[in-house]
């Protein structure tokens, strides 16, 4: 028999991972929220409703978290009638991008509550997760590693074990830098070919089909040559979020990081600036514009 599942969080990536559960045979409460779109919707395919995250918890069995970071994991989790407040045992998963340090000493803490914590981020984007193709890292013992597989499967196409509890949050942020960095990259190329008048389609004519293509390139340039907004769907406050965690980790392992710095500091500018809920390929229009030079063709007279 299926376990009773909970489910915290549903935007864009956990609206499609709820309604994959639903879809094979898991039962399902969701938080209510007041965004009532996609309440509405798994509640159509059988998903029951839980006013907050106690009676959630009080209704089943495991709970997965997704949501933003670890401020939001840890009111969920310690609030106001929050799940420790259910005062029972469960698995609890979360699939957010969070601090790995929190993430660690949150799960010690739980451990007293008779909670096994399981931290499970998610990579790929909105469309896999309604497809039920992301990839999850997931750290934590093996035992609640192996509990919580079948129930990833619901929404994964890859998993990945990644060691005990953190180690997943860990390589989230680790990911993240890398395609965060990516963007970075691309958007100060960007702006100092516009300033020695090459094009964005110059640009892409020589990277595209080189070893310095990939898929992040190809949708990161979707937006730049297309203005299709909607090909990356990663606002830059979150990636600012997740470049300061990964600040915070290097700074507890005492390591010297600059080129992180750095990254963060572009997401920092664009954020400042006010584009925080822009996508993070608008980042290549905030640092052509902080330079006195625009990406888009002029417009006619």
């Amino acid at each position: 028999m299926k376990e009773k599942i909970g489910f915290i969080g549903l935007g864009a990536m956990g609206s499609g991972m709820a309604a994959n559960l639903l879809s094979k045979g898991w039962p399902l409460t969701v938080l209510a929220h007041r965004k009532r779109e996609a309440v509405d919707r798994l509640k159509a395919l059988g998903a029951s409703e839980a006013a907050t995250p106690k009676e959630l918890a009080e209704a089943s069995d495991v709970i997965l978290l997704c949501v933003t970071g670890s401020d939001q994991v840890q009111e969920v989790v310690s609030g106001r009638n929050g799940i420790v407040a259910a005062g029972k045992p469960l698995l609890l998963i979360d699939c957010s991008t969070s601090n790995p340090a929190v993430t660690v000493k949150l799960a010690e803490g739980l451990a007293a509550s008779d909670i096994t914590f399981v931290d499970a981020p998610l990579a790929r984007t909105p469309k896999e997760a309604a497809e039920g193709k992301l990839d999850v890292m997931v750290g934590g013992n093996e035992d609640a590693v192996a509990r919580a597989r079948p129930i990833l499967e619901a929404f994964a196409a890859r998993i990945v074990p990644t060691g005990g509890v953190g180690t997943a949050h860990t390589m989230k942020l680790l990911n993240n830098f890398v395609s965060m960095g990516y963007s970075a990259i691309y958007s100060e190329a960007l702006m100092l070919a516009a300033k020695a008048g090459l094009t964005p389609e110059v640009f892409d004519s020589v990277l595209r089909g080189s070893r310095m293509d990939c898929g992040f390139y190809q949708a990161f340039f979707e937006f730049v040559l297309n203005r299709n907004e909607n090909a990356q769907r990663f606002a830059m406050v979150n990636a600012l979020k997740d470049m300061s965690y990964l600040a915070s980790f290097a700074q507890s392992v005492q390591a010297a990081n600059p080129v992180g710095a750095a990254v963060r500091n572009s997401f920092a500018a664009a954020v400042a600036s006010g584009h925080g809920e822009a996508f993070v390929p608008a980042l290549s229009d905030v640092i052509a514009s902080m330079n006195g030079v625009s990406l888009q063709p002029a417009k006619p007279e």
